[in-house]
Protein backbone atom coordinates (compact mmCIF):
# COMPACT_ATOMS: atom_id res chain seq x y z
CA UNK A 1 0.00 0.00 0.00
CA UNK A 2 1.36 3.41 -1.14
CA UNK A 3 2.38 5.96 1.84
CA UNK A 4 -0.37 8.89 1.51
CA UNK A 5 -2.97 9.88 -0.28
CA UNK A 6 -3.72 13.36 0.01
CA UNK A 7 -7.80 13.35 -0.37
CA UNK A 8 -9.98 16.43 -2.03
CA UNK A 9 -7.26 18.54 -3.05
CA UNK A 10 -7.62 21.46 -5.53
CA UNK A 11 -4.87 20.80 -7.76
CA UNK A 12 -3.13 23.98 -9.42
CA UNK A 13 -0.63 21.48 -10.99
CA UNK A 14 1.75 24.16 -12.24
CA UNK A 15 1.17 24.67 -15.90
CA UNK A 16 -1.03 27.51 -15.73
CA UNK A 17 -4.29 25.16 -16.23
CA UNK A 18 -7.30 25.27 -14.56
CA UNK A 19 -7.60 24.00 -11.50
CA UNK A 20 -9.25 20.51 -11.02
CA UNK A 21 -10.50 18.17 -7.78
CA UNK A 22 -8.33 15.21 -7.27
CA UNK A 23 -6.75 12.75 -5.12
CA UNK A 24 -3.22 12.59 -5.08
CA UNK A 25 -1.16 9.46 -4.13
CA UNK A 26 2.41 9.83 -3.20
CA UNK A 27 4.93 6.97 -2.55
CA UNK A 28 8.86 6.22 -2.34
CA UNK A 29 9.15 10.47 -2.49
CA UNK A 30 7.17 10.56 -6.07
CA UNK A 31 3.21 11.01 -7.28
CA UNK A 32 2.50 8.02 -8.13
CA UNK A 33 -1.57 8.51 -8.97
CA UNK A 34 -4.00 11.48 -9.61
CA UNK A 35 -7.11 10.72 -9.70
CA UNK A 36 -9.61 13.12 -10.99
CA UNK A 37 -13.22 14.17 -9.46
CA UNK A 38 -13.23 10.70 -7.31
CA UNK A 39 -15.84 11.45 -5.44
CA UNK A 40 -17.88 13.38 -7.96
CA UNK A 41 -17.35 9.71 -10.05
CA UNK A 42 -18.35 7.84 -7.51
CA UNK A 43 -15.41 5.54 -8.26
CA UNK A 44 -12.89 3.60 -6.34
CA UNK A 45 -10.85 5.90 -4.06
CA UNK A 46 -7.38 5.35 -3.79
CA UNK A 47 -5.76 4.28 -0.39
CA UNK A 48 -2.73 4.44 1.96
CA UNK A 49 -1.51 4.06 4.79
CA UNK A 50 -1.87 8.03 5.54
CA UNK A 51 -4.60 10.03 4.06
CA UNK A 52 -4.81 13.93 4.44
CA UNK A 53 -8.21 15.67 4.58
CA UNK A 54 -7.28 18.69 1.72
CA UNK A 55 -10.49 20.05 1.84
CA UNK A 56 -10.39 23.84 0.84
CA UNK A 57 -6.86 23.55 0.21
CA UNK A 58 -4.58 24.32 -3.14
CA UNK A 59 -2.21 21.04 -3.97
CA UNK A 60 0.39 22.71 -5.97
CA UNK A 61 4.11 21.89 -6.77
CA UNK A 62 7.02 23.06 -4.94
CA UNK A 63 7.86 26.70 -5.06
CA UNK A 64 11.94 27.58 -6.50
CA UNK A 65 13.50 30.35 -5.27
CA UNK A 66 15.53 31.37 -8.22
CA UNK A 67 17.66 33.62 -6.81
CA UNK A 68 18.54 32.74 -2.88
CA UNK A 69 21.33 33.56 -0.56
CA UNK A 70 21.29 30.57 1.57
CA UNK A 71 24.97 29.15 0.91
CA UNK A 72 25.56 28.87 4.65
CA UNK A 73 21.97 29.12 5.93
CA UNK A 74 21.48 25.36 4.68
CA UNK A 75 24.23 24.35 6.56
CA UNK A 76 23.90 26.05 9.76
CA UNK A 77 20.45 26.06 10.29
CA UNK A 78 18.41 22.54 10.13
CA UNK A 79 15.56 23.73 10.71
CA UNK A 80 15.22 26.95 8.22
CA UNK A 81 11.86 27.50 8.51
CA UNK A 82 12.69 30.71 6.75
CA UNK A 83 12.16 29.25 2.97
CA UNK A 84 10.55 25.78 4.06
CA UNK A 85 7.47 27.37 5.84
CA UNK A 86 7.03 29.56 2.47
CA UNK A 87 6.40 26.15 0.75
CA UNK A 88 9.51 26.52 -0.94
CA UNK A 89 10.92 23.35 -1.85
CA UNK A 90 14.67 24.14 -4.22
CA UNK A 91 16.59 27.36 -4.04
CA UNK A 92 19.09 28.40 -6.42
CA UNK A 93 22.31 29.76 -4.26
CA UNK A 94 25.69 30.74 -5.70
CA UNK A 95 24.57 33.92 -6.74
CA UNK A 96 25.71 37.04 -8.03
CA UNK A 97 28.84 35.95 -8.63
CA UNK A 98 30.64 35.52 -5.07
CA UNK A 99 30.38 31.94 -3.07
CA UNK A 100 32.30 29.51 -1.08
CA UNK A 101 33.54 27.07 -4.19
CA UNK A 102 35.61 26.64 -6.44
CA UNK A 103 38.21 28.25 -3.81
CA UNK A 104 41.93 27.10 -2.01
CA UNK A 105 42.73 28.66 1.18
CA UNK A 106 43.35 32.07 0.25
CA UNK A 107 40.24 32.74 -1.80
CA UNK A 108 37.89 31.11 1.08
CA UNK A 109 39.08 33.16 4.06
CA UNK A 110 39.04 36.79 1.11
CA UNK A 111 35.34 35.80 -0.01
CA UNK A 112 34.03 34.44 3.33
CA UNK A 113 35.21 38.76 4.58
CA UNK A 114 33.26 40.33 1.34
CA UNK A 115 30.66 38.64 1.75
CA UNK A 116 29.90 38.71 5.68
CA UNK A 117 26.91 40.84 5.21
CA UNK A 118 25.34 38.51 3.20
CA UNK A 119 26.00 35.01 5.03
CA UNK A 120 27.97 36.16 8.33
CA UNK A 121 31.43 35.47 9.03
CA UNK A 122 31.13 31.71 8.94
CA UNK A 123 32.69 31.08 12.20
CA UNK A 124 30.73 28.34 13.05
CA UNK A 125 30.69 26.24 9.98
CA UNK A 126 33.33 23.65 9.09
CA UNK A 127 34.50 24.86 5.57
CA UNK A 128 35.51 20.84 4.73
CA UNK A 129 35.15 21.51 1.22
CA UNK A 130 37.22 23.40 -1.90
CA UNK A 131 35.68 22.29 -5.02
CA UNK A 132 31.78 22.55 -6.15
CA UNK A 133 31.57 19.01 -6.10
CA UNK A 134 32.84 18.78 -2.30
CA UNK A 135 30.26 21.53 -1.58
CA UNK A 136 27.29 19.44 -2.62
CA UNK A 137 28.44 16.75 -1.12
CA UNK A 138 28.11 18.19 2.29
CA UNK A 139 24.79 19.22 1.45
CA UNK A 140 23.87 16.31 0.59
CA UNK A 141 24.67 15.31 3.96
CA UNK A 142 20.59 16.22 4.60
CA UNK A 143 19.24 19.88 4.51
CA UNK A 144 15.83 21.06 4.69
CA UNK A 145 15.00 22.23 1.08
CA UNK A 146 16.80 21.03 -1.84
CA UNK A 147 19.56 23.41 -3.47
CA UNK A 148 20.91 23.67 -6.78
CA UNK A 149 24.30 26.23 -7.51
CA UNK A 150 25.02 28.41 -9.79
CA UNK A 151 29.61 28.71 -9.84
CA UNK A 152 30.29 32.43 -9.21
CA UNK A 153 32.35 34.02 -11.74
CA UNK A 154 33.73 36.61 -9.21
CA UNK A 155 35.18 33.49 -7.07
CA UNK A 156 36.43 32.07 -9.96
CA UNK A 157 38.25 35.89 -11.09
CA UNK A 158 39.43 35.82 -7.46
CA UNK A 159 41.01 32.19 -7.72
CA UNK A 160 42.41 32.56 -10.85
CA UNK A 161 43.08 36.77 -11.39
CA UNK A 162 42.78 38.07 -8.01
CA UNK A 163 41.24 41.31 -6.69
CA UNK A 164 42.64 43.98 -9.53
CA UNK A 165 41.16 45.92 -11.66
CA UNK A 166 42.91 44.53 -14.90
CA UNK A 167 42.13 42.14 -17.65
CA UNK A 168 43.63 38.69 -17.41
CA UNK A 169 46.08 36.78 -19.54
CA UNK A 170 45.60 34.29 -21.42
CA UNK A 171 46.85 32.02 -19.25
CA UNK A 172 44.30 33.32 -16.13
CA UNK A 173 41.37 33.09 -18.70
CA UNK A 174 41.83 29.49 -19.59
CA UNK A 175 42.32 28.93 -15.95
CA UNK A 176 38.55 30.07 -15.29
CA UNK A 177 37.53 28.37 -18.43
CA UNK A 178 38.73 25.54 -16.87
CA UNK A 179 37.33 26.10 -13.25
CA UNK A 180 33.97 26.78 -14.81
CA UNK A 181 34.06 23.66 -16.89
CA UNK A 182 34.74 21.56 -13.64
CA UNK A 183 31.87 23.04 -11.69
CA UNK A 184 29.73 22.29 -14.35
CA UNK A 185 30.62 18.70 -14.58
CA UNK A 186 30.43 18.60 -10.86
CA UNK A 187 26.79 19.54 -11.47
CA UNK A 188 26.54 23.11 -11.16
CA UNK A 189 23.34 24.55 -13.07
CA UNK A 190 25.13 27.53 -15.15
CA UNK A 191 27.26 30.68 -13.75
CA UNK A 192 26.17 33.55 -12.03
CA UNK A 193 28.37 36.96 -11.97
CA UNK A 194 27.65 40.14 -9.85
CA UNK A 195 28.55 43.16 -12.39
CA UNK A 196 28.41 45.84 -9.69
CA UNK A 197 30.86 43.72 -6.98
CA UNK A 198 34.32 43.04 -6.69
CA UNK A 199 36.48 41.51 -8.05
CA UNK A 200 33.51 40.07 -10.82
CA UNK A 201 32.81 43.93 -12.41
CA UNK A 202 36.20 44.29 -13.44
CA UNK A 203 35.49 41.42 -15.95
CA UNK A 204 35.44 42.85 -19.74
CA UNK A 205 32.04 41.86 -22.30
CA UNK A 206 34.92 39.63 -23.71
CA UNK A 207 35.95 37.46 -21.07
CA UNK A 208 32.11 36.89 -19.86
CA UNK A 209 31.24 36.13 -23.14
CA UNK A 210 34.46 33.32 -23.30
CA UNK A 211 33.14 31.78 -19.90
CA UNK A 212 29.69 32.00 -21.27
CA UNK A 213 30.39 30.03 -24.11
CA UNK A 214 31.73 26.98 -21.69
CA UNK A 215 28.19 27.20 -19.59
CA UNK A 216 26.27 26.77 -23.44
CA UNK A 217 28.42 24.08 -23.83
CA UNK A 218 27.02 21.89 -20.72
CA UNK A 219 23.25 23.35 -21.40
CA UNK A 220 23.82 25.92 -18.20
CA UNK A 221 22.65 29.27 -17.76
CA UNK A 222 24.18 32.50 -17.28
CA UNK A 223 22.32 34.10 -14.19
CA UNK A 224 24.28 37.99 -14.20
CA UNK A 225 23.38 40.73 -11.41
CA UNK A 226 24.05 43.20 -14.29
CA UNK A 227 26.38 46.37 -14.08
CA UNK A 228 23.46 48.90 -13.49
CA UNK A 229 20.02 48.86 -11.61
CA UNK A 230 19.97 52.92 -11.73
CA UNK A 231 20.99 55.69 -14.20
CA UNK A 232 22.21 52.47 -16.57
CA UNK A 233 19.61 49.97 -16.48
CA UNK A 234 18.50 49.58 -19.75
CA UNK A 235 21.71 49.39 -21.00
CA UNK A 236 23.07 47.25 -18.83
CA UNK A 237 20.09 44.47 -19.75
CA UNK A 238 21.14 45.28 -23.46
CA UNK A 239 24.76 43.94 -22.75
CA UNK A 240 23.66 41.38 -21.31
CA UNK A 241 21.36 40.26 -23.92
CA UNK A 242 23.95 40.61 -26.75
CA UNK A 243 26.92 38.96 -24.63
CA UNK A 244 24.84 36.23 -24.39
CA UNK A 245 23.30 36.03 -27.65
CA UNK A 246 27.04 35.96 -28.87
CA UNK A 247 27.43 33.43 -26.39
CA UNK A 248 25.24 30.83 -27.77
CA UNK A 249 24.11 30.82 -23.98
CA UNK A 250 20.99 30.81 -22.23
CA UNK A 251 20.17 34.08 -19.86
CA UNK A 252 18.56 34.51 -16.87
CA UNK A 253 18.48 38.14 -15.47
CA UNK A 254 18.88 38.37 -11.24
CA UNK A 255 16.29 40.41 -9.81
CA UNK A 256 14.87 42.13 -12.79
CA UNK A 257 14.17 45.49 -11.59
CA UNK A 258 14.16 49.02 -12.34
CA UNK A 259 15.13 51.21 -9.85
CA UNK A 260 16.38 54.34 -8.78
CA UNK A 261 13.99 58.19 -9.37
CA UNK A 262 15.65 57.32 -13.12
CA UNK A 263 13.28 55.03 -13.88
CA UNK A 264 10.44 55.03 -12.22
CA UNK A 265 7.55 54.23 -15.00
CA UNK A 266 10.13 52.65 -17.34
CA UNK A 267 9.92 48.88 -16.94
CA UNK A 268 7.38 48.81 -20.12
CA UNK A 269 11.13 49.96 -22.25
CA UNK A 270 13.00 46.49 -20.24
CA UNK A 271 9.92 44.62 -21.31
CA UNK A 272 10.28 45.68 -25.06
CA UNK A 273 14.02 45.02 -25.06
CA UNK A 274 13.25 41.07 -23.91
CA UNK A 275 10.39 40.55 -25.90
CA UNK A 276 12.40 41.55 -29.24
CA UNK A 277 15.47 39.54 -28.12
CA UNK A 278 13.17 36.43 -27.31
CA UNK A 279 11.44 37.12 -30.90
CA UNK A 280 14.44 36.82 -32.42
CA UNK A 281 15.36 33.77 -31.12
CA UNK A 282 17.10 34.30 -27.58
CA UNK A 283 16.41 32.20 -24.59
CA UNK A 284 15.98 34.69 -21.61
CA UNK A 285 13.99 34.12 -18.46
CA UNK A 286 14.20 36.91 -15.16
CA UNK A 287 12.81 36.56 -11.80
CA UNK A 288 11.74 39.30 -9.01
CA UNK A 289 10.97 39.80 -5.59
CA UNK A 290 7.54 41.43 -5.24
CA UNK A 291 8.15 44.42 -3.06
CA UNK A 292 10.01 47.38 -3.95
CA UNK A 293 13.04 47.96 -1.39
CA UNK A 294 16.40 46.40 -2.61
CA UNK A 295 19.12 44.85 -0.29
CA UNK A 296 22.93 44.29 -0.51
CA UNK A 297 25.47 45.32 1.99
CA UNK A 298 26.67 48.88 2.38
CA UNK A 299 30.06 48.47 1.20
CA UNK A 300 28.33 47.61 -2.27
CA UNK A 301 27.33 51.17 -2.92
CA UNK A 302 31.56 52.31 -3.08
CA UNK A 303 33.01 52.65 -5.84
CA UNK A 304 34.62 49.99 -7.56
CA UNK A 305 37.94 51.91 -7.70
CA UNK A 306 37.87 51.94 -3.70
CA UNK A 307 37.05 47.82 -3.48
CA UNK A 308 40.34 47.09 -5.98
CA UNK A 309 42.42 44.66 -3.68
CA UNK A 310 40.27 42.99 -1.41
CA UNK A 311 37.90 43.51 1.68
CA UNK A 312 41.39 44.67 3.85
CA UNK A 313 42.49 46.89 0.31
CA UNK A 314 38.89 48.45 0.87
CA UNK A 315 39.76 49.20 4.53
CA UNK A 316 42.82 50.72 4.01
CA UNK A 317 40.92 53.36 1.60
CA UNK A 318 38.62 54.48 4.06
CA UNK A 319 40.61 54.66 6.90
CA UNK A 320 42.65 57.30 4.78
CA UNK A 321 41.31 60.78 4.96
CA UNK A 322 42.33 61.92 1.44
CA UNK A 323 41.15 58.49 -0.23
CA UNK A 324 37.91 58.69 2.07
CA UNK A 325 37.37 62.20 0.82
CA UNK A 326 37.57 60.77 -2.92
CA UNK A 327 34.62 57.89 -2.39
CA UNK A 328 32.65 60.86 -0.76
CA UNK A 329 32.39 62.75 -3.74
CA UNK A 330 32.10 59.96 -6.07
CA UNK A 331 29.43 58.49 -3.95
CA UNK A 332 27.37 61.97 -3.67
CA UNK A 333 28.10 63.90 -5.86
CA UNK A 334 29.55 62.03 -9.61
CA UNK A 335 27.10 58.75 -8.87
CA UNK A 336 29.58 55.51 -8.25
CA UNK A 337 29.02 52.66 -9.93
CA UNK A 338 28.49 50.99 -7.02
CA UNK A 339 25.57 52.64 -6.58
CA UNK A 340 24.47 52.30 -10.33
CA UNK A 341 25.17 55.29 -11.65
CA UNK A 342 23.24 57.36 -8.97
CA UNK A 343 24.34 59.78 -6.47
CA UNK A 344 23.82 57.80 -3.35
CA UNK A 345 20.74 59.32 -1.24
CA UNK A 346 21.29 58.51 2.19
CA UNK A 347 17.26 59.01 3.39
CA UNK A 348 16.86 55.64 1.44
CA UNK A 349 19.95 53.38 3.02
CA UNK A 350 18.55 51.85 6.15
CA UNK A 351 20.85 49.72 8.31
CA UNK A 352 19.26 46.17 7.88
CA UNK A 353 22.18 44.36 10.11
CA UNK A 354 25.30 44.60 11.69
CA UNK A 355 27.90 42.18 12.70
CA UNK A 356 29.19 43.38 15.83
CA UNK A 357 26.09 44.06 18.18
CA UNK A 358 27.99 46.78 19.90
CA UNK A 359 26.67 48.72 16.38
CA UNK A 360 23.22 47.74 17.02
CA UNK A 361 21.89 51.22 17.61
CA UNK A 362 22.15 51.72 14.07
CA UNK A 363 19.85 49.28 12.60
CA UNK A 364 16.48 50.00 11.63
CA UNK A 365 17.41 53.76 10.99
CA UNK A 366 18.78 55.38 8.11
CA UNK A 367 22.04 56.95 7.63
CA UNK A 368 20.76 60.32 7.70
CA UNK A 369 18.85 59.78 11.10
CA UNK A 370 21.97 57.81 12.08
CA UNK A 371 23.99 61.07 11.70
CA UNK A 372 20.82 63.48 12.81
CA UNK A 373 21.21 61.64 15.81
CA UNK A 374 25.45 61.74 15.90
CA UNK A 375 25.60 65.78 14.88
CA UNK A 376 27.28 64.63 11.75
CA UNK A 377 27.25 64.07 8.39
CA UNK A 378 26.15 60.94 6.60
CA UNK A 379 29.09 60.07 4.74
CA UNK A 380 30.78 60.83 8.34
CA UNK A 381 28.25 58.30 9.96
CA UNK A 382 28.66 55.32 6.86
CA UNK A 383 32.44 55.60 6.68
CA UNK A 384 32.68 54.98 10.75
CA UNK A 385 30.03 52.56 10.43
CA UNK A 386 31.68 50.30 7.51
CA UNK A 387 35.06 50.60 9.31
CA UNK A 388 34.06 49.45 12.68
CA UNK A 389 31.51 46.62 11.67
CA UNK A 390 34.74 46.28 8.51
CA UNK A 391 32.46 46.08 5.79
CA UNK A 392 29.80 43.88 7.07
CA UNK A 393 26.75 45.96 7.88
CA UNK A 394 24.25 45.20 5.30
CA UNK A 395 21.15 47.90 3.97
CA UNK A 396 17.58 48.49 2.70
CA UNK A 397 17.62 50.74 -0.25
CA UNK A 398 14.45 52.33 -0.42
CA UNK A 399 14.31 53.23 -4.01
CA UNK A 400 12.19 51.03 -6.28
CA UNK A 401 8.98 51.47 -8.05
CA UNK A 402 5.56 49.08 -7.49
CA UNK A 403 4.34 50.45 -10.88
CA UNK A 404 7.66 48.55 -12.12
CA UNK A 405 7.63 45.78 -9.54
CA UNK A 406 3.87 44.62 -10.85
CA UNK A 407 4.50 45.33 -14.37
CA UNK A 408 7.54 42.91 -14.64
CA UNK A 409 5.99 40.33 -12.95
CA UNK A 410 3.16 39.93 -15.58
CA UNK A 411 5.51 38.95 -17.92
CA UNK A 412 5.53 35.43 -19.35
CA UNK A 413 9.18 34.62 -18.58
CA UNK A 414 8.78 35.81 -15.12
CA UNK A 415 9.87 33.78 -12.15
CA UNK A 416 9.76 34.57 -8.26
CA UNK A 417 13.18 34.54 -6.50
CA UNK A 418 13.26 36.17 -2.66
CA UNK A 419 17.13 37.96 -3.04
CA UNK A 420 16.92 37.15 0.26
CA UNK A 421 19.52 37.91 3.21
CA UNK A 422 18.99 36.01 6.23
CA UNK A 423 21.59 37.71 8.27
CA UNK A 424 20.89 40.55 10.24
CA UNK A 425 18.90 41.69 12.78
CA UNK A 426 16.37 43.54 10.56
CA UNK A 427 16.93 41.99 7.17
CA UNK A 428 14.34 42.66 4.12
CA UNK A 429 10.72 40.60 4.65
CA UNK A 430 11.61 39.29 1.28
CA UNK A 431 13.45 36.75 2.63
CA UNK A 432 10.43 35.09 5.13
CA UNK A 433 7.53 36.10 2.64
CA UNK A 434 8.12 36.46 -0.83
CA UNK A 435 6.01 33.55 -1.94
CA UNK A 436 3.14 34.02 0.16
CA UNK A 437 3.05 37.55 -0.79
CA UNK A 438 2.74 37.15 -4.13
CA UNK A 439 -0.06 34.67 -3.81
CA UNK A 440 -1.42 36.59 -0.89
CA UNK A 441 -0.88 40.19 -2.23
CA UNK A 442 -0.62 39.80 -5.72
CA UNK A 443 -3.08 37.48 -7.01
CA UNK A 444 -6.11 37.76 -3.91
CA UNK A 445 -6.04 41.25 -2.80
CA UNK A 446 -4.79 43.00 -6.36
CA UNK A 447 -5.27 40.57 -9.16
CA UNK A 448 -1.99 41.25 -10.65
CA UNK A 449 -1.84 37.53 -11.61
CA UNK A 450 -4.46 34.82 -11.68
CA UNK A 451 -4.01 32.07 -9.31
CA UNK A 452 -2.80 29.68 -11.92
CA UNK A 453 -1.14 31.90 -13.38
CA UNK A 454 1.27 32.32 -10.59
CA UNK A 455 1.71 29.14 -9.53
CA UNK A 456 3.25 28.56 -12.79
CA UNK A 457 5.67 31.47 -12.85
CA UNK A 458 7.25 30.19 -9.09
CA UNK A 459 6.87 25.97 -10.01
CA UNK A 460 6.99 24.73 -13.74
CA UNK A 461 9.22 28.24 -15.40
CA UNK A 462 12.07 27.63 -13.06
CA UNK A 463 11.76 24.19 -13.19
CA UNK A 464 11.48 24.39 -17.26
CA UNK A 465 14.98 26.78 -16.60
CA UNK A 466 16.68 24.63 -14.71
CA UNK A 467 16.15 21.74 -16.86
CA UNK A 468 14.51 19.46 -14.57
CA UNK A 469 12.66 16.90 -16.07
CA UNK A 470 10.38 15.93 -13.28
CA UNK A 471 9.75 18.62 -10.91
CA UNK A 472 7.88 22.24 -11.19
CA UNK A 473 4.45 20.29 -11.96
CA UNK A 474 1.75 17.91 -10.31
CA UNK A 475 1.97 15.07 -12.58
CA UNK A 476 2.65 11.14 -12.63
CA UNK A 477 5.83 9.73 -11.97
CA UNK A 478 7.16 13.68 -10.53
CA UNK A 479 8.77 14.24 -7.32
CA UNK A 480 6.59 14.36 -4.67
CA UNK A 481 8.12 18.12 -3.70
CA UNK A 482 4.70 19.41 -2.73
CA UNK A 483 2.96 22.68 -1.17
CA UNK A 484 -0.84 22.32 0.56
CA UNK A 485 -2.26 26.29 0.92
CA UNK A 486 -5.31 27.83 1.68
CA UNK A 487 -5.84 30.65 -1.10
CA UNK A 488 -8.04 32.27 1.31
CA UNK A 489 -5.48 32.86 3.76
CA UNK A 490 -2.05 32.79 2.06
CA UNK A 491 -0.35 35.71 3.57
CA UNK A 492 3.21 36.66 4.37
CA UNK A 493 3.74 37.06 8.08
CA UNK A 494 6.58 39.09 7.60
CA UNK A 495 6.57 42.99 7.68
CA UNK A 496 9.61 45.70 7.65
CA UNK A 497 8.62 46.14 11.28
CA UNK A 498 8.85 42.49 12.03
CA UNK A 499 10.78 40.52 9.53
CA UNK A 500 11.43 37.24 10.74
CA UNK A 501 7.41 36.38 10.88
CA UNK A 502 6.85 33.30 9.49
CA UNK A 503 3.59 33.00 6.44
CA UNK A 504 0.20 32.25 7.16
CA UNK A 505 -1.98 29.57 4.87
CA UNK A 506 0.64 27.01 4.52
CA UNK A 507 -0.09 23.75 6.94
CA UNK A 508 2.03 21.78 4.65
CA UNK A 509 4.96 21.48 2.69
CA UNK A 510 6.52 18.30 1.38
CA UNK A 511 10.27 17.49 0.35
CA UNK A 512 10.33 13.90 -1.87
CA UNK A 513 7.05 12.95 -0.36
CA UNK A 514 8.43 14.02 3.57
CA UNK A 515 6.78 16.73 5.54
CA UNK A 516 8.80 19.83 6.45
CA UNK A 517 6.11 21.53 7.09
CA UNK A 518 3.23 19.75 8.83
CA UNK A 519 0.60 21.33 10.11
CA UNK A 520 1.69 24.68 10.26
CA UNK A 521 4.97 23.51 11.88
CA UNK A 522 8.40 22.35 11.02
CA UNK A 523 9.34 18.83 11.44
CA UNK A 524 13.11 17.20 11.82
CA UNK A 525 12.87 15.58 8.54
CA UNK A 526 16.15 16.74 6.57
CA UNK A 527 14.68 15.80 2.88
CA UNK A 528 16.74 18.41 1.04
CA UNK A 529 19.58 17.51 -1.40
CA UNK A 530 21.56 19.29 -4.05
CA UNK A 531 19.89 19.08 -7.50
CA UNK A 532 22.72 18.49 -9.82
CA UNK A 533 22.53 19.53 -13.66
CA UNK A 534 22.65 16.41 -15.60
CA UNK A 535 24.80 15.02 -18.29
CA UNK A 536 21.54 14.78 -20.14
CA UNK A 537 20.03 18.33 -19.08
Amino acid sequence: MEELVIRDADVVDGSGSDAYRADVVVDGGRIVSIVKEAAAAGCQRPKARRELDAEGLVLSPGFVDMHAHSDLALLRDPDHSAKAAQGVTLEVIGQDGLSYAPVDDRTLGEVRRAIAGWNGPGDDIDFDWRSVGEYLDRLDRGIAVNAAYLIPQGTVRALAVGWEDREATPGELDRMRRLVAEGLEQGAVGMSSGLTYTPGMYAPDAELTELCRVVASYGGYYCPHHRSYGAGALQAYEEMVALTREAGCSLHLAHATMNFGVNKGRAPELLALLDQALAAGSDISLDTYPYTPGCTTLAAVLPSWASEGGPEATLGRLADEGTAERIRHDLEVTGSDGCHGVPVEWDTVEISGVNDPALAGYVGRTIEESAAVRGETPWVTARALLLADRLAPTILQHVGHEENVREIMRHRVHTGGSDGILQGAKPHPRAYGTFPHYLGHYVRELGVLSLEECVAHLTSRPAARLRLPDRGLVREGYRADLVLFDPATVAAGSTFAQPRALPTGIPHVLVDGRFVIEDGRRTDVLAGRAVRRTPSA
